[in-house]
């Protein structure tokens, strides 16, 4: 390894959402991303409810977007329109090309993994590829580490080609709860980017995982149930998203993104979140400040892990929860709320739509114990 340390002002350690949204704001500084692997190798879908302002700024990354979306059980569905909001699908390696494209000279993107991070106050030295570095400030934005048994979103995804044209391919779903439930809060997703091209998403809120075999099949027996023949499966992804508190990789430097407690807890959205959070902290740094904006209030995340903790009690409740809400908002306070902007009516709303002991039962059990 290399003696001489490179200097910097800024190490943003892993180029995910939160540290390629930094990275590509930042000028003015020595800084470098570390990330091992391609914004190729990464691709994924994400997804948000988008305003005009934002659709313009992600069109370069945006693989679908809806004006209407929807909820099913068996006993019906809630269809929402909005004027304001689109629900709208990114590819995440397209996002990621657009934000590296978009590093200013000041900002360079190193293609290897960190070890040997020594923290020193809110930076630190560490080793990348045999070079030593060594950065005022560092931003940790690696995965976080998940507990075993913690509530979790996961879920297997196939992107698909028909052989017929399928309806409402204008109409994103979100959740079809028509499935097995007997492992917990299980719901078909499905975005119809044209009438023969759907990403469909065999998802899972649980604290255990399951075999991914176990999706596969939810997924085949939900387009045979809807007699929706395959013409070819394009991809395959499978991902896990934490909807309780987490655990950084590094506990002795400020963290960023998913780490940093920027998935909303009960919808595990996360995108909007990390653009906001990462535009007010690029604005900070270029005022001097170092110190990362706490990406939701404190009643927020109380009413999160209440609304959570209900649901691990009581998960044969979990449909009736979710279509309540949803039931319960127009489209637009439908996705403020799933974007954790929602004021004090939408918050009314929901709150009169829920069935008030559970909900009571699991505020005491928040309040006396924190997790």
């Amino acid at each position: 390894m290399s003696s001489n340390p490179i200097e910097l002002d800024i190490a943003i350690i892993g180029g995910g959402s939160a540290g390629m949204a930094l990275a590509s704001k930042l000028d003015n500084l020595s800084a470098a991303v570390f990330e091992p692997k391609t914004a190729a190798e990464r691709d994924s879908s994400w997804a948000l409810w988008a305003q005009p302002e934002q659709l313009e700024q992600l069109s370069p990354a945006i693989r679908g977007s809806w004006d209407k979306w929807r909820l099913i059980d068996h006993s019906g569905e809630v269809i929402h329109q909005s004027n304001e909001y689109r629900y709208t699908s990114l590819s995440s390696g397209q996002y990621l090309q657009h934000c590296e494209a978009s590093l200013k000279d000041s900002v360079n993107l190193v293609r290897a993994a960190v070890d040997d991070l020594t923290a020193e106050e809110n930076g630190g030295q560490f080793s990348a590829d045999g070079q030593a570095y060594k950065a005022k400030t560092i931003y940790d934005s690696r995965p976080p580490i998940m507990g075993d048994n913690s509530l979790r979103q996961h879920f297997v995804g196939w992107e698909i080609s028909t052989k017929e044209p399928i309806t409402d391919a204008d109409i994103a779903t979100l959740m079809d709860f028509r499935v097995d439930q007997s492992r917990g809060l299980h719901f078909i997703y499905v975005l119809p980017y044209s009438d023969r091209h759907l990403l469909v998403e065999s998802t899972m809120i649980s604290n255990q995982l399951e075999d991914k075999d176990w999706y596969r099949n939810a997924i085949s027996q939900w387009l045979a149930d809807r007699n929706i023949q395959m013409q070819s499966q394009l991809r395959e992804e499978y991902g896990v998203i934490p909807m309780a508190a987490v655990q950084p990789q590094n506990t002795q430097v400020p963290t960023i993104g998913a780490a940093g407690g920027s998935v909303r807890l009960s919808s595990g959205y996360a995108f909007s979140t990390i653009q906001a959070q990462m535009a007010t902290l690029a604005e900070a740094i270029s005022a001097g400040e170092r110190e990362v904006p706490a990406p939701f209030s404190r009643r927020l995340i109380f009413m999160d892990r209440v609304f959570n903790r209900a649901l691990s009690a009581q998960p044969d409740r979990g449909v009736g929860l979710f279509m309540a809400t949803s039931k319960a908002l127009d489209a637009e306070e439908f996705a403020r709320f799933m974007l954790g902007n929602a004021g004090a009516m939408e918050w009314a709303k929901v709150i009169m739509a829920m069935p008030k002991w559970p909900f009571i039962q699991a505020a005491l059990r928040q309040v006396f114990k924190n997790d």
